[in-house]
Formats: C-alpha cells, structure tokens, sequence
C-alpha cells in the first residue's frame, strides 16, 4: 500500500514540474512529418482559414474546389520552405485574423468568385501561412520536413470540406455554409480586435 501511495505521489509530483513550453508547435515523437500533421490540427489559426477558403471554393462549384485543392497545399510547402531560408514576419497584424475575416466574409456573402479568383486567394493565403509555419519552424530549429505533413494535412480538409460542400443540393444547405462563413470572419475579427490591442 505504501509503495503504490509513494508511486502515485511520485507520479502526481512529475505532473506538476514545469517544461518548456511550445505552444506553436506539436512534438509527437513519432518524425517530422507527423509533427507537421499534427500542428494544423491544433492551431486553429491555421486549420480554420484552410475549412474557410474550402468553403468558398465549394461555393463556387467543382472547378474551382479542384483549383483550390491543389493550389493550397502547394503554396503552402513553397511559403514554408521560403519561410525557413528567411525567417522574417512579413506581416506585423496577424495573418491568420486578416484570411479568417476577408475569406469568411466572402463564404458569409456567397460571392460568385471564378476559379482564377478562388486559386489566388488560396495561392496567397497558402504562401503566408506557410511562411508563418516555416519562420517558426526555423526559429524553433526543428527539421522543415515537418512542412510535408502540414501541406499534406491541409490537402486533406481541404478536399474534405471542399467535396463536402460541392456535394450539398438543397437550398437550405447553402445557407448553413454560408452561417459557418459568417462565423469563421467573427472570429478573424475578433482575432484582429486582439492583435490590434496588443492581447493576442
């Protein structure tokens, strides 16, 4: 009984020591690019632009969904490798509140967008969040393989929510997309009140 007490007590004190903390990026233990995969499940300022311009794509249809699809990840692994050779911010307000409020905004407003409209702002918004992945990357010295995961991982939602809302055919459907729009640029606008007030 003594030892199990002093074993769960040992436990409980291990618990509570203090580690450096990463909060940006994922360790999984498993390599790089399960790493990778992992951050953009847990950084929702990266996953929720990705389901937000996915949105947008769907909404304008299956031409531009496949544009999208493989513009993203694309410009996301260049922006990260670009990211890692200058690890620079290029932008000082945050990235992920200004995608999250203009392509939000523009999947809230059903926007009749081409495919070549879509395919920029994924191009853009890829390279950006890429970048941010990769100075990080390059900051932390971790291995920039971890990029392949996370463009893999964003190809993967995207399609996801891409076929998903391409797929939908009864009116009320689209509005529902649109309301989930609606709340993604909330948020990025939220984001921006809190990078603006210096909280973020």
């Amino acid at each position: 009984m003594k030892r199990t007490l002093g074993t769960a007590l040992a436990g409980a004190c291990l618990q509570l020591a203090p580690v450096p903390a990463r909060a940006h990026l994922v360790t999984t233990g498993i390599g790089p690019v399960y790493d990778g995969i992992a951050h953009l499940f847990v950084s929702f300022e990266d996953l929720l632009p990705v389901i937000a311009i996915a949105l947008l794509a769907g909404l304008n249809g299956p031409r531009a969904g496949r544009w999208m699809l493989f513009t993203l990840p694309i410009a996301w692994l260049l922006g990260g490798v670009a990211g890692t050779l200058v690890p620079v911010t290029p932008l000082q307000v945050g990235p992920a509140a200004l995608s999250l409020l203009a392509i939000g905004a523009l999947a809230a407003a059903d926007f009749r967008l081409g495919p070549t409209t879509v395919t920029a702002l994924a191009l853009a918004l890829g390279i950006v969040h890429g970048w941010q992945n990769g100075v990080a990357l390059a900051t932390a010295g971790l291995k920039a393989t971890g990029l392949v995961g996370t463009a893999t991982a964003v190809f993967v939602v995207a399609a996801l929510v891409a076929a998903l809302v391409v797929a939908l055919r009864q009116p009320w459907t689209r509005i529902a997309v649109r309301v989930a729009g609606s709340w993604i640029g909330a948020t990025g606008l939220l984001l921006l009140g809190w990078t603006l007030s210096g909280r973020a």
